[in-house]
């Protein structure tokens, strides 16, 4: 990889622990978007975590939104990663924000601040200040968007994405790269494809059962600004006390 190919990537580092920078050809591209899509258990929001701690660890900031942990319950899971982020935490290296769901997804607030949810997701300017976004898991915020919903009832998908995509594209022209993960069961191909199609990096999580095992795939779609070959399916696995451990690799 060149000099200029590794200043276009963010790496997400870590490689004594695992090859997962690796098998992604040297890191993220510098002003993308990411969409990682999977069912629940899929493994989505390990790999973000891991996203996350890599990014810090070779010094970029990030900002994490989860709908389903609480700021005791990510740093308790990080720590089941042996991914400790205490002090990229009190080092404001790394910004977590806990959003109000419940747990069935469903946001906790008044109908008057859910009917805002994308518009204060927007208007959020503190988030919006590191190098990377995680937005974990981005369909709980879609499908709480009343309006957002009204317009995909209506077959109107894409004007229904079009305000936040346009504004992620405005936050990527700076080089910053946004990451959004997707349960497709949730919010059904429709309200998705438009992510979809503007994703510069596109990852589609699987889950294979053999036997009583379980195992998890990464399903390279696409990989716009690729350093280094990236293989089209990077098998992985996530242990306690470990980590994200890759398990196999096969190259298109």
């Amino acid at each position: 990889m060149s000099r200029a190919q590794q200043n276009t990537l963010l790496s997400i580092g870590m490689p004594e622990r695992d090859q997962l920078n690796k098998e992604l050809g040297g890191g993220i591209p510098r002003g993308s978007i990411v969409l990682m899509e999977g069912d629940y258990g899929a493994g989505k929001s390990a790999l973000s975590q891991r996203f996350a701690y890599g990014l810090v660890d070779e010094g970029a900031s990030v900002t994490m939104l989860s709908t389903e942990l609480t700021v005791s319950g990510f740093i308790d899971q990080m720590y089941s990663l042996r991914y400790d982020v205490t002090k990229p935490l009190l080092n404001e290296e790394l910004l977590f924000l806990a959003a109000d769901f419940d747990s069935g997804g469903n946001f906790s607030e008044s109908d008057a601040d859910r009917k805002e949810l994308l518009k204060r997701l927007m208007e959020a300017e503190t988030m919006w200040n590191s190098d990377v976004i995680i937005l974990d898991t981005f369909d709980s915020i879609l499908r709480n968007d009343p309006t957002f919903e009204a317009l995909v009832r209506n077959n109107d998908e894409r004007q229904a994405a079009l305000e936040i995509i346009s504004f992620f594209r405005d936050m990527i022209s700076s080089g910053k790269v946004i990451v959004l993960t997707v349960d497709p069961s949730a919010v059904g191909d429709d309200a998705i494809g438009p992510f979809r199609s503007i994703a510069d990096v596109f990852l589609e999580l699987q889950m294979v059962e053999v036997g009583s095992d379980v195992r998890r795939n990464i399903a390279v779609k696409r990989f716009a600004g690729m350093g280094s070959q990236v293989g089209d399916s990077i098998g992985f696995s996530v242990r306690s006390g470990t980590g994200i451990v890759i398990e196999s690799r096969s190259v298109a």
